[in-house]
């Protein structure tokens, strides 16, 4: 897999913005993707020196629409935590 089909996009979250103070960057990424390549992924995309990844799978939520019922998409959430003093120029300022 190409880094930015694992990566699929930052989550700006008031939680994630929270974690930034301790160079903790939050993402959604594919669900098929292991912690390896996601670190992989997050260095060559960013260029930064990661330490450590942690991955949650969340489940779909079933939801309805009038007498309609089906389910959200399942993702996968990965927490990324950098070297001390390295940040990502993309979440400054948000």
């Amino acid at each position: 897999m190409d880094a930015r089909e694992i990566i699929k996009q930052p989550l700006v979250t008031e939680k994630s913005t929270n974690l930034q103070a301790e160079d903790k960057y939050s993402f959604a990424v594919d669900p098929r993707a292991n912690k390896w390549q996601i670190k992989l992924a997050v260095e060559q995309i960013f260029k930064v020196k990661v330490i450590a990844v942690n991955t949650m799978h969340y489940p779909g939520k079933k939801k309805r629409m009038g007498r309609n019922e089906g389910y959200t998409s399942q993702w996968k959430k990965a927490v990324v935590t950098l070297a001390p003093g390295q940040q990502i120029e993309f979440f400054e300022g948000v």
